[in-house]
């Protein structure tokens, strides 16, 4: 098993979709461990790092009849696939019964099966961690209920979808401080020590089982972000941290384990200082899906030590499907951007195919839809490029560009390079519906006295430039509207 790189390619696959659309192509029924070897082969060819299965833990049957009865969700079902059924929802995946592989994924024994296959390919598995909440079927609201938050009769009474009862006991749904509760799941009480004892020997059991974590909501385990959630219901505040008691604790047995934060609210550095060698980049996704390229070039302007740790992405299983969110041109410039930058980069299972439904995570099934053999492709030429590059072992460095006086149009380009230990390679793009024009310059000073010569990887053209001219005044690009280059130095 390799180890994981600086710069991770990790594909997230809903993992009982996949498994149900291999089954129906094969003909036959496919769990974790008969995955034919082709597939395995066909992710490992692409560059991928490590594989996240999405969605492998046992689901709540008592979420399933909750999820029934919630007329929004039923709408959300039906939007996504309009044939669906009630058997079509299996439930959701962040709805955990228990941390066990699900028997119709394949169990604990088809997920050992698929680790092996995957390390065999030099892959790393990570799977879902869920800390805020649990089922109402879980084994400790019977047996535990002191790790929930508890609520009474009255609170029961005056705000119903808030609070459940069960175990004997009222206790309060999982909540995002700024949104309603969600009313399939239970709120755990994350300053109760019994709970954080109990969470640190789930995760190590999960650390048997895999190489890393992708922790749900991870901030709000937090204890600025907790206590003001839950004032005086959470008790006293421990001196420390959830997640900075945890993380040790875990790493105690698994060393080489890694922690990935689905993180918001601008608490992506301090969850990094809390141990997380991962937080989700949604700063970086909403300004690519709204914003113009210097808000995104500012973004990129922060601490490479910060952004060594974030999680670049174009879509997930939360977000809107790229195909649909960005359209033909734009998605293809954002997804150079996300997919060369530092850090981790995260692709989801269906976004080089250009699948537009975003599909609800109760469904295990999603509409057919027809592949675009044209971004299917564009993906392949990138991933290929980046591997052959070196470039994920590369020093990563923004670079100036500058426009003149009557064209301020070179305010629509971003720019960086990375340098590898047998490769030099700069990317240009003009994130912008217009056409634009600038000068890169490149801050590597020994390009000078000599000249070079620079290939694109998608059109295969090569320029030859003067490195003093690279170095100085720089190299001048005229870009279409969402244009790019990917320039490889011969």
């Amino acid at each position: 098993m390799k180890t994981l790189s600086k710069n991770p390619l990790i594909y997230e696959i809903n993992t009982w979709v996949w498994l149900g659309e291999l089954s129906r192509t094969v003909k036959r029924p496919v769990n974790l461990a008969t995955v034919p070897d082709e597939e395995w082969d066909s992710i490992a060819s692409l560059g991928f790092d490590a594989v996240w299965f999405m969605g492998v833990w046992e689901r709540s049957p008592a979420g399933i009849e909750i999820s029934m009865r919630n007329e929004g969700l039923l709408q959300d079902f039906r939007r996504a696939l309009p044939d669906f059924s009630a058997a079509d929802n299996v439930g959701s995946p962040y709805c955990v019964c228990r941390y066990v592989v699900d028997e119709h994924l394949g169990g604990p024994a088809g997920l050992a099966a698929a680790r092996g296959k995957l390390a065999e390919r030099g892959l790393r598995l990570i799977l879902d961690f869920v800390p805020n909440h649990v089922a109402p079927d879980h084994p400790w609201v019977s047996a535990h209920p002191e790790y929930f938050i508890q609520g009474n009769e009255e609170d029961l009474r005056r705000d119903p979808a808030s609070f459940i009862a069960a175990g004997g006991k009222v206790l309060a749904c999982g909540r995002d401080p700024y949104f309603p509760a969600w009313p399939d799941v239970l709120q755990i009480n994350a300053f109760n020590p019994g709970l954080r004892s109990a969470a640190v020997e789930t995760v190590r059991e999960i650390a048997d089982q895999c190489d890393g974590v992708r922790c749900d909501m991870a901030m709000l385990m937090m204890s600025d972000v907790f206590e003001r959630t839950w004032g005086p219901r959470a008790g006293a505040r421990p001196p420390e941290d959830y997640w900075p008691a945890l993380i040790p604790a875990v790493r105690s047995r698994h060393p080489e384990f890694r922690f990935m934060a689905e993180a918001y609210w601008d608490l992506e550095w301090a969850l990094q200082q809390q141990g997380f060698d991962y937080c989700y980049d949604k700063q970086l996704y909403d300004r690519l899906e709204h914003a113009p390229a210097e808000t995104v070039r500012l973004h990129l302007c922060a601490d490479l030590d910060y952004q060594d740790k974030l999680v670049r992405f174009i879509e997930n299983h939360d977000e809107p499907r790229a195909a649909a969110a960005f359209g033909p041109s734009k998605h293809r410039a954002a997804a150079v951007t996300a997919l060369t930058l530092s850090g981790a980069r995260l692709i989801h299972e269906g976004q080089m195919e250009g699948r537009r439904v975003h599909l609800p995570v109760f469904l295990a099934r999603r509409p057919e839809e027809s592949p675009d053999s044209e971004l299917l492709a564009f993906y392949r030429t990138l991933l290929e490029a980046l591997s052959r590059w070196d470039f994920l072992k590369g020093t990563w460095l923004l670079c100036e560009r500058t426009g003149w006086p009557d064209n301020g149009s070179y305010l629509n380009v971003i720019s960086w390079c990375r340098r590898g230990e047998n490769s030099r390679c700069l990317v240009v793009v003009n994130f912008s519906d217009t056409a634009s024009q600038c000068l890169v310059r490149i801050p590597w000073d020994d390009l000078r006295g000599r000249t070079w010569q620079l290939k694109d990887a998608f059109t295969s053209e090569v320029y030859e430039r003067d490195g003093d001219a690279l170095c100085g005044p720089g190299l001048y690009v005229d870009l279409p509207a969402w244009g790019f280059h990917l320039l490889e130095w011969l």
